[in-house]
C-alpha cells in the first residue's frame, strides 16, 4: 500500500530539554514500506529491553524521565514514535489510521529489531495496543510496567471520554502543547514546546485527531477480540515481572486501574500517585525507581 505522508522538519527537534538521544529510523517495516518510523534505541544491544510505548497525543519524549533509570539499571531502551506522532512519518489521510494500522506497525517493529526479553512500559494508547502484543508474540514478553491505560474490550465510554473524543473530532488543529500544560501545570515552556514540536500544523495532526475515535467503546469495534485474548494471556499465562503505577487525578482511567490490576497475574500492589494525572510519565523518576527497586527484590 502507498501512503501519502508528510514529515516534521528535523529543526523542530533540536535542543529539546533532557533529550540527548540520537534518532534512529526504519523505513522497511513489512506492509509499511516507504513510511519512516522513528525510535530511540539506547543501551547494550544484548540487554533486556524496556519497550516504551506512548499514547495520545504524545511521542517518545514522554519517557525522558524514565529512560535514564532503565539505562542505569543496565537495560536497553527502545521508544518508538507511532506513525502520525513524533519524528515518525504522518499519513495525511485520517482514514489510514485504524486499530490494525497502529498495532501491526508495533509488531512489525519488534520483529524488525528482533526484540526479546521485553518489558512493556505502557500508558494510554501505548497500553491499549501494547497489552495485546503477547497475543502474537508471547515468547518475547517477560515484563510489564503499566500506567494509566485499559484493555480495549468495548466497555461503554464515560461522559468525560465522550466529551474528549468529540472535542478532538471537532478541533482539527487543537493545541497539543496547551493540552499538556493543562494536564501537567509544572511543565516548563521548553517542555511544552517539545511536546508541540511534531505538530506544526493541522496537516500533521491526522494521527492525533483519529486516536480517540478508535478506542473500542462498543463490542463490535476493531480491537475488542484481540484485547479479550490479551486479558486471558495476562491473567492465565503471564509469568514475568510486573509493576503498576496509577495517576490518581486522571478522571477517566484512574477508576479502571484497580480492575486492570486484577487481570495481571501476580501484579504487586500498585504505586498510587496522588498528585499525578493522566500522563504518569511526568512523574517517571519516581515510577521507574519504584519499579526497579521492587524487581531487584
Amino acid at each position: 500500500m502507498t501512503y501519502g505522508a508528510i514529515r516534521t522538519d528535523e529543526s523542530r527537534f533540536s535542543d529539546l530539554p533532557d533529550w540527548p538521544y540520537q534518532p534512529h529510523y526504519v523505513d522497511d517495516l513489512a506492509g509499511y514500506e516507504g513510511l519512516r518510523m522513528h525510535y530511540v534505541d539506547e543501551g547494550p544491544a544484548d540487554a533486556s529491553v524496556f519497550l516504551c510505548l506512548h499514547g495520545e497525543p504524545t511521542w517518545a519524549y514522554l519517557y525522558r524521565k524514565m529512560i535514564p533509570h532503565f539505562l542505569e539499571a543496565g537495560g536497553r531502551v527502545v521508544a518508538p514514535d507511532m506513525f502520525g506522532f513524533g519524528r515518525s512519518d504522518k499519513p495525511i489521510d485520517d482514514q489510514v489510521y485504524t486499530w490494525d494500522f497502529h498495532r501491526n506497525s508495533l509488531i512489525r517493529l519488534i520483529e524488525r529489531l528482533d526484540l526479546t526479553d521485553v518489558t512493556l512500559v505502557l500508558q494510554d494508547w501505548g497500553g491499549i495496543l501494547g497489552l495485546t502484543i503477547p497475543v502474537d508474540m508471547p515468547e518475547r514478553v517477560t515484563g510489564l510496567l503499566i500506567m494509566n491505560t485499559a484493555f480495549g474490550v468495548g466497555a461503554p465510554p464515560t461522559e468525560g471520554f465522550v466529551a474528549w473524543r468529540d472535542f478532538v473530532a471537532n478541533t482539527p488543529d487543537f493545541d497539543v502543547g496547551r493540552l499538556m500544560r493543562r494536564s501537567c501545570p509544572d511543565l516548563t515552556d521548553d517542555e511544552v514546546s517539545a511536546y508541540d514540536a511534531p505538530f506544526p500544523g493541522p496537516e500533521h495532526k491526522a494521527g492525533v485527531r483519529t486516536f480517540p475515535a478508535l478506542v473500542p467503546t462498543s463490542r463490535d469495534m476493531d480491537g475488542v477480540e484481540v484485547s479479550r485474548q490479551a486479558m486471558r494471556w495476562w491473567s492465565e499465562s503471564f509469568q514475568g515481572r510486573s509493576f503498576m503505577a496509577i495517576g490518581e487525578l486522571d478522571p477517566v482511567l484512574a477508576p479502571v486501574m484497580p480492575s486492570t490490576h486484577e487481570v495481571i497475574r501476580d501484579c504487586p500492589p500498585p504505586l498510587v500517585l496522588a498528585e499525578a494525572g493522566h500522563f504518569v510519565q511526568e512523574w517517571g523518576d519516581q515510577v521507574a525507581r519504584a519499579a526497579l527497586e521492587h524487581w531487584a527484590g
